[in-house]
């Protein structure tokens, strides 16, 4: 299925389309994420992506503001799409439109960063395409999943 196969069209994140998104990172992910999360989520606004074929959610990109003392970060919380819809871009559409929204919006937003599981070296390279670099190992990160241990990716914007 190449991606010139299929419309994708994306949307924000808002009260509308909210539950979609908790009903995706469930299918997508092993760990359980809290209101908490959602909120702060849903407060990052028009940075967090959704991703639909035929009106249905395929894939995400979720993210949270952080205030540092270097100033405010972006914090990418989850970037995952349907196991059916992978490897025809869709994951890299999501990143190249929160890179490029967080840009045009929020200039103030220096760094994005994100954690990433040691052994998921796939994805460890797929952040390195936008220029994501590797920074420290944080060990048992992870309660649930093992290894427990991630690596941290960071973008200078």
């Amino acid at each position: 299925m190449g991606d010139d196969q299929l419309q994708i069209t994306f949307d924000q994140v808002g009260q509308h389309n909210l539950i979609q998104l908790k009903t995706l990172n469930c299918a997508i992910f092993p760990i359980k994420y809290q209101e908490k999360v959602y909120q702060d989520i849903l407060a990052c606004g028009e940075v967090t992506q959704l991703a639909y074929y035929n009106g249905n959610l395929v894939g995400a990109i979720a993210c949270r503001l952080e205030n540092s003392s270097q100033g405010p970060k972006l914090y990418i919380i989850t970037l995952g799409v349907l196991a059916p819809y992978r490897g025809v871009g869709i994951g890299t559409r999501l990143v190249q439109r929160c890179l490029s929204i967080l840009e045009s919006s929020l200039p103030e937003v220096k760094e994005a960063y994100l954690h990433v599981q040691t052994s998921n070296d796939e994805a460890i390279e797929f952040y390195k395409r936008f220029g994501f670099e590797v920074g420290d190992v944080i060990e048992n990160y992870y309660t649930r999943i093992d290894p427990p241990h991630a690596v941290i990716l960071k973008k200078s914007l």
